[in-house]
């Protein structure tokens, strides 16, 4: 089979699952198609390059999965509804690569059309909402950021919880009494990513300015 840069990716995407992003090397990503490492040169630079691609491919999935879920809701849907609808889908679209919220954390700094695609109508959702153009940027990225982290504690959670002594737990109230007795509710990984996406938009409306009226002008002094 002809080699080509989307089967490149393919095969990264593969080994990255198993391996993660500091072990792979272009070299596995040859074996796993039954080529030599320079061949994948003439399509791909490097492991950089590489990187990169894979995670642009995730950001146009998830991009593409946000389209659909804005779609998907009413033509009444306020800001924080499209926000949410963005935040969900870009969260779903990573946690369907393993690792793929270390791809998006570390990659290589590289202009990514998907990445930019997902900035680009997140601002425009935080402008149409009236947030000031100053504070939209930061927010956005802050919204990005809080989910990209959000799947990198998910993704990274071990299998079973650690084992607490009784005295350990006595040990622990003593000193952080109000983490160890709060009255923290246990909520499912999607309740408290709600949770924490609504807490986020609240902290956003503060700042937003209603739309002047259609038509309403400024009118210098004379």
């Amino acid at each position: 089979m002809k080699l080509t840069k989307e089967r490149i990716v393919d095969a990264g995407m593969a080994v990255f699952a198993e391996v993660g992003y500091q072990n792979l090397s272009m070299r596995q990503v040859a074996d796993r198609l039954d080529t030599h490492a320079g061949s994948l040169y003439y399509h791909v630079r490097g492991k950089d390059e590489l990187l990169a691609l894979m995670a642009d491919r995730v950001c146009r999935g998830a991009y593409d999965a946000g389209s659909e879920a804005l779609a998907g809701l009413p033509p009444a849907a306020g800001w924080q509804e499209r926000v949410t609808a963005q935040a969900d889908a870009l969260r779903r679209s990573i946690k369907e690569h393993p690792g793929g919220a270390q791809l998006l954390a570390e990659s290589p700094g590289t202009l990514s059309t998907g990445a930019l695609s997902l900035m680009e109508r997140l601002l425009r959702t935080l402008r149409d909402a009236g947030l000031p153009a100053e504070d939209c940027a930061v927010a956005a990225d802050t919204l990005l950021s809080h989910v990209t982290g959000f799947v990198l504690q998910e993704q990274n959670q071990p299998a079973a919880p650690p084992a607490v002594t009784p005295e350990l737990l006595a040990e622990l109230r003593e000193r952080f009494p109000l983490l160890m007795d709060a009255p923290v509710p246990h909520l499912g990984q999607d309740e408290k990513f709600t949770r924490s996406l609504r807490l986020l938009c609240v902290g956003f409306a503060t700042l937003t300015r209603p739309a002047p009226p259609p038509g309403d002008t400024a009118v210098s002094p004379g």
